[in-house]
């Protein structure tokens, strides 16, 4: 009898190591409930736990990535966009985040995903569209302020990933791009225009003032007719003109 007790007692150790010993990882935290109550919490490493009395509850600390499912969302000034989002977020307090709440996962996104159709559905769809660091940083902060003290749950990062927009707006936005377009470039050919003239009416007034500019400038222009070969050029002198011009005045 006493040889068959030794196996089983040896058995019984066995079992009762299996069920004492807990392995926790680098980036786990253990919460630890004795009956039911909170006893503390574990670090990583060997860890020993009392069977039949304590519970050892694993808390991942990792950041994790969850992408929000596509939302159709109305921003203010009436526009239906469909818009998707990304939340990155980490447990802070693991024994805030296992008594607190249910399931810290599930109830982060929700919040996520309803402070995303609240956010935009104040804001302008040009807000949505130019503005999107602003906006970024008014969902993480909402998000965090009902997270990370309640539950336990920091977030570090919330985006609007992708704006979809109806297919009539973005046509009517590709036709108002073009517009714009074509608008700055007449403005700029019309400045180029008025900044030629005014260059044409300095130079004006200087050969004006110095006629023998407008001679050497009649000598330059014969010399690039000169360069065609199959231009004949007959130079006549300026004084022929001006004779013309006050032969015209007397007139």
């Amino acid at each position: 009898m006493e040889i068959l007790l030794v196996p089983l007692a040896v058995v019984v150790l066995a079992v009762l190591l299996v069920l004492s010993v807990r392995i926790l990882r680098q980036w786990e935290r253990g919460v630890v409930l004795r009956f039911g109550k909170l006893e503390g919490i574990r670090e990583p490493g060997f860890r020993v736990i009392i069977p039949w009395v304590d519970r050892m509850i694993r808390v991942d600390m990792r950041i994790v990535t969850v992408v929000l499912e596509p939302q159709e969302v109305i921003t203010k000034d009436n526009v239906t966009i469909r818009v998707d989002a990304v939340v990155y977020f980490r447990v802070q307090d693991p024994v805030v985040a296992v008594i607190q709440v249910e399931d810290y996962s599930l109830a982060t996104v929700q919040i996520a995903l309803t402070t995303l159709r609240s956010v935009l559905g104040q804001s302008d769809l040009d807000e949505v569209l130019a503005h999107r660091d602003e906006i970024n940083t008014k969902l993480r902060r909402i998000i965090d302020e009902q997270t990370e003290k309640p539950w336990g749950v920091l977030v570090t990062v919330a985006e609007v990933k992708d704006v979809l927009l109806p297919e009539q707006l973005q046509r009517s936005m590709a036709r108002q791009a073009e517009a714009e377009r074509e608008r700055r470039a007449k403005v700029i050919h019309a400045q180029g225009e008025f900044q030629a003239a005014e260059t044409l009416a300095l130079a004006a007034d200087v050969i004006g003032q110095h006629p023998i500019a407008l001679q050497l400038r009649y000598l330059q222009t014969l010399v690039e007719m000169s360069s065609e070969r199959t231009t004949t050029i007959i130079p006549l002198p300026l004084d022929i003109f001006k004779w013309v011009q006050d032969l015209q005045k007397k007139e």
